[in-house]
Parts: structure tokens; sequence; C-alpha cells
């Protein structure tokens, strides 16, 4: 056992406030929150916060690496380490649309990364290639396919970790859905130029989220409502935000708060190689893709990806008036429910992994915890 004091700020565990704590850590788990004496040994927060370590459910890279070009696990652990440096303490590698053998050695790659013990590998997202062409982004649609029996049994094999996968309704058959969804597989819809009721059937199918909600989707129309207006009818989808400013404007973020409960949203960077490093380029299907003013583009202006960390979409986010404890959750509790493992992760509470970040009072990473260990 080992024993870490907390004072001088804030704990927000995700489920209450605190002053001070001692954790005693067991293994990589928090056996007992205890309030802190005033002789206790501790860690001064300066006025700051401890929350709940940040948990990424669209990690495209970070570190100079992208997923889709070094698909192995010492890329998977260059990734982790640069995000971990913004507070993420739990994410999944995303492998943007690829020939399926890509997505094949993808998955086997992050299962022996999970075994290999790589700090913050919780499973993988499979973002495509069962997208639509009208809403592509960035992707290259000459890997895109439908989910058919092939990719059904790739997708659905036992793993180590999480399996997301994003596709488009409208390209894939409900009962293509059902069969991922039965195995075990979340299903996020993404990349989609669905008409409302194409959105629904995926919902009804056990679609359980949302790919960066506004962003290569139908939009809302009075009488069409399309991708968007489903998803913000419906108050059980878990929806991701690119809280960058960018992606989508703060007055659409704040009609989509208005519109569903809170507890459904989870802020997601969508984080290309240039996060943690110098080199603000890189290259992706062939063509060279820059930062420019913060945003990652290609030579069209097409949006490829973020520049984006987490601690940064939590401070954007508290930013247009959400209040801290909802922002942190947005970036913890939320996601940590939607990959369903709300029972490990996501809060700073006993039998909870021992992941949480120390933030100061401009909401900036001072230090990151993953399993007990301080890695920044």
């Amino acid at each position: 056992m080992s024993m870490t004091g907390f004072r001088n700020g804030r704990i927000l565990t995700g489920r209450r406030a605190l002053d001070g704590v001692v954790l005693h850590i067991y293994g990589q788990l928090i056996g007992e929150l205890v309030p802190i004496g005033d002789s206790a040994t501790a860690i001064d927060l300066e006025g700051g916060y401890l929350v709940p370590g940040f948990i990424d459910t669209q990690v495209n890279g970070g570190g100079g690496i992208l997923f889709n070009e070094r698909i192995d696990t010492r890329s998977i652990r260059r990734i982790g380490a640069a995000h971990a440096r913004f507070g993420t303490t739990a994410f999944l590698p995303t492998l943007i649309s690829a020939p399926l053998e890509d997505v094949a050695v993808a998955l086997d790659v992050v299962d022996q990364a999970i075994e290999g013990g790589v700090p913050g590998v919780v499973g993988i997202h499979i973002e495509g290639p069962f997208l639509s062409d009208a809403r592509r982004g960035i992707h290259d649609s000459a890997h895109f396919r439908p989910l058919d029996d092939e990719a059904i049994a790739l997708l659905t094999r036992p793993r180590w970790g999480v399996v997301m996968v994003t596709l488009a309704p409208e390209a894939n058959d409900p009962a293509a859905v059902e069969a991922l969804v039965r195995a075990g597989v979340i299903v996020s819809i993404g990349h989609s130029n669905a008409t409302y009721a194409q959105t629904r059937a995926a919902i009804d199918a056990g679609a359980r989220g949302v790919t960066h909600l506004f962003n290569a989707m139908s939009p809302l129309h009075h009488r069409e409502p399309g991708v968007v207006g489903a998803v913000l009818e419906d108050d059980t989808l878990y929806c991701g935000l690119i809280m960058d400013g960018v992606h989508a404007h703060p007055a659409a973020i704040r009609v989509a708060l208005a519109a569903r409960p809170h507890d459904r949203f989870m802020l997601v960077t969508d984080a290309m190689p240039t996060v943690g490093c110098d080199d603000k380029s890189f290259v992706l299907n062939g063509e060279t893709i820059r930062v420019e003013d913060g945003v990652c583009v290609n030579a069209q202006g097409t949006l490829a990806g973020s520049d984006l960390d987490m601690a940064q979409a939590v401070r954007n986010m508290h930013g247009i008036g959400v209040s801290l404890d909802e922002a942190v959750a947005m970036a913890s509790v939320n996601p940590a429910a939607f990959l369903r493992l709300s029972d490990r992760y996501g809060m700073i509470e006993p039998g909870h992994r021992a992941d949480f970040v120390w933030l100061d009072r401009d909401l900036r990473v001072r230090g990151t915890w993953i399993g007990g260990q301080r890695l920044f």
C-alpha cells in the first residue's frame, strides 16, 4: 500500500467535492479516501484541483505519431505518453478508415498493448471504413465498405479491451449494427448523411453514441432532421464534442447542451500527431496536413482531426459557461460510462483505478497519475 495526500485545493472526485484527502492506493486501485490531518505530508495543490483522469475515446495520434501510419505497441506507448502530459489517463487509439487487413492488425496490436501494460490503453476505436462518401471529411473513401460477414466476424472476436466502431447508418444494414452490439462492440454514429429515419433505425439497433456531434453528419433541417436532429431529440446517446472552438461554434454547443442531459456529453480530442509535438505538420493518406491557427487542415482547408488536448478541451467547455464540475465530468465520468468502465474508471473513489490529474488555478496540468504512478 502507498499513501498520497493532497491539500490546499479542491478534490473533485466525480461524486463529491473535498478540500483535502489522503489516498490509500493498493496496487493500481484506490483503497480509501480519508480526511487529511494537519500534520500529514501532502502535495500542495496551490489552490488548484485534483480531478479524475481524463478519458479520450478518439485519439488518432500524438507525440509525432499517427496510429494509421505506425500500427504497433511502441507507437501506442508514445501516443499515450504525449497525451498524459495533458491529463489523459485512458484512451482509445483510433484507426482512421483503412483496409480491413489494417483493421485486423490494429485490433491485435491494441490487445498486445493492453496485455503488455502500456499505460492508459483501454481499447480501440475503429473510425470507419463503414462510412458515407457524402460525409467522408478527410477519410479516404477508397477504403469504404459495408459491414459484411467478414468485417463483423473480425470486429466481434473476443478482445482484451473495449472495441468501438464508428459507422454511417445509411451505409449499413441495421441487422449488422445489431450483430456488433450483441457481441459487446460499442457502435457510434458518424461520418454519415443519414436521414432521421435511418439514424433512428441505428439507435434502435443499439447504437450507443455519436462521433463528434455536428461534424461530418447531416444537419438539422426542419423538414428532414437528419443525424443531428435525431441525436438532439434522443436522451440516451453519448455525444462526443471536439471543443476547439472551430469544429463546432460555441452557440451550437450551447443549443445541444440545452436539448439533452449533460451526462450524455463527452469531450474528445480527435487528436493528430501534432499534439505534444513541436512539428505541426504530418502526412495522412498521402497528403500533407498542417496546423493553421490551431486547426489541422489539408491544402483545401478541410478539417483533418485536431491539435487539441483534453485539458484545453476542459478549459474551453468551462469557458462557454459550463460549470467546472460538469466540464471535468465530460472528460472523465461520462466517457467512462459510455465505455461501460464506470466500475473502475472516471472517478477518484474507492475501488477505482488511481488515475487522477492535478490542475492549477488556470486549469493547466501540473501532474498526471496513472495507476498510482506519477507520469508527468
